[in-house]
């Protein structure tokens, strides 16, 4: 249970500085996202097998372009608080995610993955983390 909730606010932080480098803000809300994605992501490869780390990188987009779009159908358009706006770039659904942010985060996933996978190892005593790229 501690290894969840360190890795969720580790993840909620990671997120959260991203985004203030990026455009020099974040939101509560984008702490939980980021939290909740981190935690997501470092499930992909704890099951028996080890998947590719680019099979882990397409879910990860997958996973985060999700949890950002349901985050910003809350937050954005029922709770009013217009905390992002993808609506001017090309590709975007309800201008809450598009396909230009989902590829961004599929390849920023690979920070996301290692340090998870580090972190249960160093942290957690899980087993030193292996990489493969296919």
């Amino acid at each position: 249970m501690m290894q969840n909730i360190f890795l969720f606010i580790f993840g909620g932080f990671a997120y959260g500085l991203i985004e203030i480098l990026y455009k020099g803000s974040s939101h509560i809300s984008m702490f939980i996202a980021g939290g909740l994605s981190f935690w997501l992501i470092g499930l992909l490869d704890e099951g028996e097998k080890n998947p590719p780390l680019i099979m882990q990188m397409i879910l990860s987009g997958v996973i985060v372009t999700i949890i950002e779009f349901v985050t910003g159908i809350v937050v954005n358009l029922r709770m009013g608080l217009n905390v992002w706006n993808y609506v001017d770039i090309p590709f975007n659904i309800a201008g809450q995610v598009c396909l230009i942010f989902s590829i961004i985060w599929a390849f920023l996933s690979v920070l996301a993955i290692v340090a998870d996978d580090y972190i249960r190892y160093w942290l957690f005593g899980r087993k030193k983390p292996e990489f493969h790229f296919f």
